[in-house]
């Protein structure tokens, strides 16, 4: 039985903390709730149960979102027409990223924040995110593009970070010569 994931909203002043690293074993508690973020991010991006489940889609989303304080992301990227690849990361940390920027030419949205954001959010195009699974074995995962936004916008939550903090008052917006546009 689905069910829905209470999000909390940008007011939140949880979503200002930085999150606590995580030890092991995991609660079962976590795990569940783990379960249950990836079955709401996966059911958001399927138009038959965002509508049914009333959701706003989302490929991401951070335990600090959920209102506990721990560094724990979870991230289901459609990889193609209804198949979904699920990361899972505990202590994530960027290890190495690209040199080249890019920017969401849509703009970034976020499960916590209900209204529009105009602008770009720099990015880099490419990253590495090194952590540890459920288990607490550990992981390395090379993100690009659109996966390489999704681990940066999520490990921000885990320091307090919303992506809106990260547009340029002075330049919101980018053209292509500037900068590339995905």
């Amino acid at each position: 039985m689905f069910k829905k994931l209470n999000i909390l909203d940008e007011k939140d002043k949880r979503l200002r903390m930085t999150s606590d690293e995580v030890t092991f074993p995991i609660p079962v508690e976590y795990k569940k709730l783990i379960q249950q973020a990836i079955d709401h991010l996966t059911y958001s991006q399927i138009e038959e149960y965002e509508k049914k489940y009333n959701l706003r889609p989302g490929m991401g989303l951070a335990f600090p979102q959920l209102g506990i304080n721990k560094r724990i992301i979870i991230i289901v990227e459609e990889v193609d027409d209804g198949v979904f690849e699920n990361y899972v990361v505990i202590n994530p940390k960027i290890v190495s990223n690209s040199v080249e920027m890019i920017a969401a030419e849509a703009g970034e949205g976020c499960l916590s924040v209900n209204r529009e954001v105009e602008g770009h959010v720099l990015r880099y195009a490419r990253v590495t995110v090194e952590g540890y699974d459920e288990e607490g074995n550990q992981i390395k995962i090379r993100a690009r593009e659109d996966l390489s936004i999704a681990f940066q916008h999520e490990i921000d939550h885990l320091n307090g970070i919303l992506f809106f903090d990260r547009i340029d008052k002075n330049k919101k917006f980018y053209t292509e010569d500037e900068i590339r546009l995905i």
